[in-house]
């Protein structure tokens, strides 16, 4: 804490040297003094006074009207000012120096007691102020630190999102066109090792897919941006899809795979049955990963039951490599293995139990590990259900292939999309479905081709070079010929982040579908849109 300058301002110098005694002893102040008040007001200026002791009586300017003087100018008007005094203590004398400005007065002969009972006191205060001011500055340099920060946390998420769209785009835009010849493969005749072939790219292209997903997942859950969807669901015929697909994956690997169910679980629930399935088959897939011999066993449990709520456990068992005691905790942390060693021999990014554990915080249940290191892995995972008494129908059929979908009625469509791969894939889709197909690498192109020609519909890939998906379809949407404007339009985005999706239906798409995309799913949403468009046109 700096020094409180204290000016003492009398004409006598016996005077000075008097105060000057009293005070030398009190802490934290420096005292400056002068016989000369043109003297003391430069001093006050220059000097930082913060307290004055001023004689009132002296030649040329006297005490109320030097204090006048003080208060009068911003830069000493601060400065608390005591009267110092041999003239009468009546009142209209008080009055006087109060009304110039002091703070108080102290009469002559000085009593030494009271005298630095008064000055400690305003210097108190002094250093009071001083603390609160400091206090705010570090206080107001604290906010600016933390808007800095947020508005930091702000753009580094933003950064994130665009990182993420871009990611999405780049690695889902090849995965649909894979995906989409695999598609074209399947509804060729084929050999039964061409088959064989072909389902091992599947498997390696699903592979794919749910790596990006983990990752988007993730961003979506530390972002609050994933959203829970309670509904009605059997949750036996989901334990049945588990028991066969993992059933498969453990036959691959010499190993056996079996589930244990609770005779009293019930057959309907309603949950968010896709972040179920997440949770326990992320589990599974873990083991599979780290068990080279033995089993792996999926337990249901009933822990508990109050009327129609029902406390389940879904435990997965394994033979595995086990876990290091002191790192299970470390197991659920995104981007982490147990073990340095274990992502060069066994691979994986590390996300999938660190989404588990943020799904189960959602779904307002627990996670829990143990292990035994060389032996083998347990995961739990343990929440409430709501029983259901509705009733879903068994929709599993065999899936057509594409080519077996019923034809169109020569629809004229226009497909903008700049991979080559995919535009050769849906053109291949569509003409059989006995669609014309016309196909653009860009935005700009496909508004010059509208101007040109008629189209019933158009397939808008949303990232494309020199004019974008959404610029396109405003340009068409707002065209100067008033027929163009009910063209059906559908963008193919491989971005899955909600608000690019919903960027599409603001500029003025008909429908929005993802990549990579089922063509079951592309068939009956071209239906439905040109539908729509179609019944909107003929309203008179």
């Amino acid at each position: 804490m700096k020094p409180i300058n204290i000016l003492i301002l009398d004409d006598k110098e016996e005077n000075i040297i008097s105060l000057h005694a009293l005070l030398q002893d009190v802490e934290h102040v420096n005292i400056i003094s002068s016989t000369d008040p043109n003297e003391a007001l430069k001093i006050c200026w220059k000097d930082d006074i913060s307290i004055a002791l001023v004689d009132v009586q002296m030649p040329e300017i006297n005490g109320f009207e030097f204090v006048s003087l003080l208060k009068s100018n911003p830069k000493t008007s601060h400065i608390m000012a005591i009267m110092v005094t041999a003239i009468s203590k009546e009142d209209k004398y008080l009055l006087k120096g109060l009304e110039s400005g002091a703070v108080d007065y102290l009469y002559k002969p000085l009593n030494p007691e009271i005298t630095i009972a008064k000055v400690k006191s305003f210097v108190q205060q002094i250093l009071i102020q001083q603390e609160l001011k400091l206090k705010n500055k570090e206080l107001e340099e604290s906010r600016i630190e933390l808007l800095k920060t947020k508005e930091e946390a702000v753009q580094a998420r933003k950064s994130k999102e665009i990182f993420l769209a871009n990611m999405s785009h780049e690695i889902r835009t090849p995965i649909n066109g894979i995906m989409g010849i695999m598609h074209m493969f399947k509804s060729s005749e084929l050999t039964a090792e061409q088959r064989d072939w072909l389902k091992r790219l599947d498997n390696a292209s699903q592979s794919l897919l749910l790596i990006i997903n983990d990752i988007l997942d993730l961003s979506k859950i530390d972002s609050g941006m994933l959203k829970i969807e309670f509904e009605d669901f059997s949750l036996t015929k989901m334990i049945e899809d588990i028991d066969r697909i993992f059933k498969i994956k453990a036959n691959h690997k010499h190993l056996d795979f079996s589930i244990v169910a609770d005779e009293k679980i019930p057959q309907f629930i309603r949950y968010d049955s896709l972040r179920l399935q997440q949770i326990i088959s992320n589990f599974i897939s873990n083991s599979l990963k780290f068990t080279e011999k033995g089993k792996i066993e999926l337990r249901v449990q009933v822990q508990e039951q109050k009327n129609q709520n029902y406390r389940l456990r879904f435990t997965v068992a394994d033979t595995g490599i086990g876990i290091k005691e002191d790192s299970v905790d470390k197991i659920f942390m995104a981007f982490e293995q147990a073990d340095d060693g274990i992502t060069k021999k066994f691979g994986g990014t590390g996300l999938g139990l660190a989404i588990v554990k943020r799904l189960a915080n959602l779904l307002n249940g627990n996670i829990g590990a143990s292990s035994v290191y060389g032996e083998g892995s347990e995961f739990h995972f343990e929440g409430w259900f709501e029983a259901s008494n509705h009733k879903i129908e068994d929709s599993s059929k065999d899936v057509p292939t594409y080519n077996s979908f019923p034809k169109f009625d020569n629809l004229k469509v226009l497909v903008a999309e700049d991979n080559e791969l995919n535009s050769f894939m849906l053109a291949h889709m569509l003409r059989s479905w006995n669609c014309e197909v016309d196909i653009v690498k860009n935005g700009q192109l496909a508004v010059e081709k509208v101007e040109q020609q008629h189209f019933d519909l158009i397939l808008m890939d949303t990232h494309m070079p020199i004019m974008s998906g959404f610029e396109a379809i405003k340009e068409i949407k707002n065209h100067r010929i008033p027929e163009k404007h009910g063209i059906s339009i559908i963008t193919i985005s491989a971005s899955v982040l909600e608000h690019e999706q919903a960027a599409a239906f603001r500029a003025g798409a008909d429908g929005v579908i993802g990549k990579p995309f089922d063509p079951i799913e592309l068939y009956q949403k071209i239906i439905a849109v040109t539908t729509k468009n179609k019944n909107m046109n003929m309203t008179p």
